[in-house]
Parts: structure tokens; C-alpha cells; sequence
């Protein structure tokens, strides 16, 4: 009102609009002291402090702020499910997080409404999603008021694989629906605080018996290890530029190279004795702009790495087998990693480049008991089916099935090169000459004498399967130094035709 009496303000808000402006207000972090002294209690932020440091300023427009539980009882700010449309520097992206101050992040009747609604909205405007996971499954308050027959929130998440880019995280306690929403994300970040399952303690005290904590039953350590996690970062804060950073990779070049690796240093990686082990991840970092290289799953199926990186600032998904681990052998592990990689990276249009130093195949009885024969079959299933462009680079060793499924020729590489150590075989030489040589070794009695020939055979086989004998016979597209991988990834690239406008989905992405 004015300081004369009976003239109104028009400045003021209405009535009604009063109204809605207190109740937008009572939703936000300012009003809520209580829930932030408890949520920083445990070292962890807001919902809404991670949207504001995630989200571009003034470009968040949020869905169903003003939601409210449907039992009506409870009190809780946008039922506890915050989502929005909004921009990360610059470029659409589509936000959901369920709010942990509110009944611990649970899903309701009302925010699950929310979600569905939401999830259409972002597959049809085609939004690459970003999960804020935590929560603790459906509220156990609402089992008896449930006024709608089905929730579409699992099935609708279902239908963005292979459509948009789909990231989550996890920086605390996450299990049951929430667990699940997690699991369908193309890519799960998480922090040490995280923990994850879908069964919460109480259910499985009710189911075994077994009194534990959530850390307990889940841990993120024990998920990185096991492949459910993708990245493990520090905290929140790193979270958040991990995703930032991951949405970058689904948004082809930018135009902006990167700044250049020591390049040089990649002629003296491959040791000398075609024995000794080293990290392929050298390789990669010679090859790739310098700090834009993000691995995923590093801690499971260490025999393989897989990274995405950019070239030039032109995304690039890496496959390369790691020497440091089972001598860069594949086993069942690393065929699940290898073949689902493969698939986000054809899914998204990201041109894959290969790096083959492979002993082949696994053997034994206990890697053959893990239906090895299944596990590996799937890399070719994924890597024949795809139709994103790829080069390869045999570093070193490119034995049997092995170095098939590593961008050999039948699979179709738009080029195959390969370093000057580069060695060819159905298997590895010594192997190879005491099945061939059988009768001619086993005649030798003398055990030094009978390694000193086998030894020479291996290495008569050695000279013959070279890179350059390969490139003799044209099995092989170049022989190169080392030291121009990168050049010679970044003719690859130039070599692509521009990418044809999205019509639709182009392949679903396995969850594991």
C-alpha cells in the first residue's frame, strides 16, 4: 500500500499471486535452514546447490515446483523430485534429482507423476538427461493411497538409451527405484559416500537376516570395482564437473583444438623385450588433447581400457588393451566392458580408434567357467553391428581371435596401422612353434637345448609376421612412427563425412 491512505501499490503483488510467490518460496534452500544443517551434517550438498553450480544462471525453468505428497500429513518442497530444462555452457540438457531432505529422496505417487511427465518432455525434445540418483525407493507411507494404477518412470528412462546421452550420480545413499533409475543411465558418477543396492537394509534384514548399514551393503568401492560405477570422483563439486565435462563428448568438434600432447615420447612406450608390460594409458595420453582424456570403469576388467578423449577437439572413444593386467588378454570382463563401450560410442556418433597389443583370447578352465565363448562374442555382436567409423593402431601384439575383435580388417576399420613392434599370429610364437614342432622338440632331450631351439623357431616365426613383413603382403594400410599416431588419428578425422541429421534412435545401449 501507498503512504496515502486507500490507494494501492500496483506495484505490489495481488493477492492470488502473493500466494503462489510464498509457496514457490517455501520450496528454496534460503527457507529451509533445518534441512541444509542436516544434509551438510553428513558432507553433502542441496539439490538445489548442485542444480545452481551445474546449471547455466537464469536458464534452469523448473517442472512442478509447486507439488506436494499426496498424503496429506506429509509436508514436502516439490514432493521431493526437482526437475527442470536448462543449459550446461551453453547446450540444452534436461535435469531430475530427488531431494534427500525430503522423506530421504523417496519415490511418491506425486513425483513419480513429475517424472513420467518430465521424461516425455525430454524425449521429445530430444534433451540429454543428467540423474541426481540419491533416494531411498518407493515412501513406504503411500502403500495404501495409490490412486494411480502405473508409474511410467523406469520404462520412459528405458526408452531414452541410444536416443540422448544419460548420466547419473550418486553422492549418498541410493537404493531400490532409485538404484534402478541409476542403473539405466549410460554413465553413473559417483563419490566415496556413495552407496548403492536394490535392496535397502531393511529388506534384506527381512529377507536374510543380515543386519547391515547401507555403506555396508553397498559401497562405492565395491561397485567401482565391479563396473556399476563409471567414475568415482572426490565429492559433489568434482561430480559436477564430471558431468559438465562428460555432456562435452556428445556434442561433436568444437572447434577449439586442444593443446597438444609430447608426442615424441610415444617411440620409446613399447619396451624393447616384447615381454615386458607397460601402461597403455601413455599411449593414450600421446594421442589425445591434453587433460580431456575421461576413463570409464577403470577399476573393472583391468585388462582393458576404455576412455572417452578428444583429438583435436573432436571426440574420440578409445578401446585399447592394457599390457599391465592378464598381459592385455580379453576374458569375460573386459568383453562386456569392450562391447558395451562400443555401443555408447556408436549410439552418440563417436568415431573409435583402437589400440591392439593383445595376447588373444583368455584361456583355461576357470575364465572358460565365466561362459567366456558367450562374453566374447558380444564384442563382435556390438563392434560388426555398429556403423560409427573407427581406426586402429596395432602397438605391439595381434594374436588370434583376439586381435579380431581388436579392429582387425574383417571388422571393417576405415584404417589399420600399425607401430614398427607390431607382431601378427593366430597365437602367441612359442606357443605356436611346440604345437608345429611337436615331434622335433620333444626329440631333443637336453631341457637348455630344447629352449635355446625353441627360442629360435619362435623367432624365425617372429621375423615373418612383422609389421612390415604385414605390410608386405598388404595386410596392413601403413607401418608408422610412433610419434605421428596422433597426426595419423587426426587424417582419420578429417577423412569422416559430416554426420547425417538424427532421425531417430539409432541403437539401444546395453546397461551392462
Amino acid at each position: 500500500m501507498s503512504s496515502k491512505k486507500g490507494i494501492q501499490d500496483k506495484t505490489a503483488p495481488r493477492a492470488d499471486l502473493a500466494e503462489v510467490l510464498a509457496a514457490k518460496a517455501q520450496t528454496l534452500d534460503e527457507n529451509r535452514p533445518e534441512a541444509i544443517a542436516k544434509r551438510a551434517a553428513t558432507g553433502h550438498q542441496m539439490i538445489r546447490q548442485n542444480i545452481s553450480q551445474l546449471i547455466d544462471p537464469g536458464s534452469f525453468q523448473e517442472y512442478g515446483q509447486l507439488a506436494e505428497p499426496a498424503f496429506q500429513n506429509l509436508q514436502g518442497p516439490a514432493d521431493g523430485l526437482v526437475i527442470g530444462t536448462g543449459t550446461v555452457s551453453g547446450f540444452r540438457v534436461g535435469f531430475m534429482g530427488y531431494d534427500y531432505t525430503v522423506h530421504a529422496g523417496t519415490q511418491s505417487i506425486i513425483n513419480h507423476a513429475k517424472a513420467d511427465r518430465f521424461l516425455q518432455v525430454v524425449e521429445s525434445l530430444r534433451l540429454p538427461l543428467v540423474l541426481w540418483a540419491d533416494g531411498g525407493g518407493w515412501r513406504p507411507y503411500e502403500n495404501n493411497i495409490n490412486s494411480r494404477d502405473y508409474e511410467e518412470t523406469f520404462a520412459m528412462m528405458a526408452r531414452l538409451s541410444g536416443l540422448v546421452p544419460t548420466v547419473g550420480v550418486v553422492s549418498g545413499r541410493c537404493f531400490a527405484g532409485n538404484a534402478n533409475l541409476a542403473g539405466l543411465c549410460d554413465t553413473l558418477i559417483a563419490t566415496p559416500k556413495a552407496a548403492l543396492g536394490m535392496g535397502g537394509p531393511p529388506l534384506v534384514e527381512a529377507a536374510l537376516g543380515l543386519t547391515l548399514t547401507p555403506e555396508e551393503l553397498g559401497p562405492a568401492q565395491m561397485h567401482e570395482a565391479c563396473g556399476a560405477i563409471d567414475v568415482l570422483v572426490a565429492d559433489e563439486h568434482e561430480a559436477i564437473d564430471c558431468v559438465r565435462r562428460y555432456l562435452e563428448y556428445f556434442r561433436g568438434a568444437d572447434g577449439q583444438p586442444g593443446s597438444d600432447p609430447d608426442t615424441s615420447a610415444l617411440r620409446t612406450v613399447v619396451p624393447e623385450n616384447p615381454r615386458r608390460a607397460y601402461d597403455v594409458r601413455r599411449v593414450i595420453e600421446g594421442i589425445a588433447d591434453q587433460d580431456s582424456v575421461l576413463e570409464l570403469r577403470p577399476k573393472f576388467a583391468r585388462s582393458v581400457v576404455t576412455a572417452l578423449a578428444k583429438v583435436q577437439g573432436t571426440p574420440v572413444g578409445v578401446l585399447a588393451n592394457q599390457p599391465m593386467f592378464l598381459a592385455g588378454a580379453i576374458d569375460s570382463p573386459a568383453s562386456d566392458k569392450l562391447a558395451r563401450f562400443i555401443q555408447l560410442c556408436d549410439a552418440h556418433d563417436i568415431p573409435m580408434i583402437y589400440l591392439c597389443d593383445t595376447p588373444g583370447l583368455m584361456v583355461g578352465p576357470e575364465v572358460e567357467a565365466t561362459a567366456l565363448v558367450r562374453h566374447s562374442s558380444r564384442i563382435l555382436n556390438a563392434a560388426i553391428n555398429a556403423t560409427t567409423p573407427f581406426m586402429t593402431v596395432i602397438l605391439r601384439k595381434a594374436y588370434g581371435l583376439g586381435q579380431y575383435m581388436m579392429g582387425a580388417l574383417p571388422l571393417r576399420p576405415a584404417l589399420l596401422v600399425g607401430w614398427p613392434t607390431a607382431e601378427f599370429g593366430a597365437m602367441g610364437f612359442e606357443g605356436a612353434v611346440k604345437i608345429t614342432h611337436k615331434k622335433e622338440l620333444e626329440a631333443i632331450t637336453d631341457k637348455k637345448a630344447r629352449q635355446v631351439r625353441e627360442r629360435e623357431l619362435a623367432d624365425e616365426l617372429r621375423a615373418h609376421n612383422t609389421a612390415l613383413g604385414l605390410a608386405g603382403r598388404y595386410e596392413l594400410d601403413d607401418v608408422i612412427d610412433p610419434a605421428d599416431t596422433r597426426e595419423t588419428v587426426i587424417r582419420f578425422l578429417v577423412s569422416l563425412p559430416p554426420l547425417a541429421p538424427r532421425t531417430g534412435r539409432k541403437r539401444t545401449i546395453d546397461n551392462w
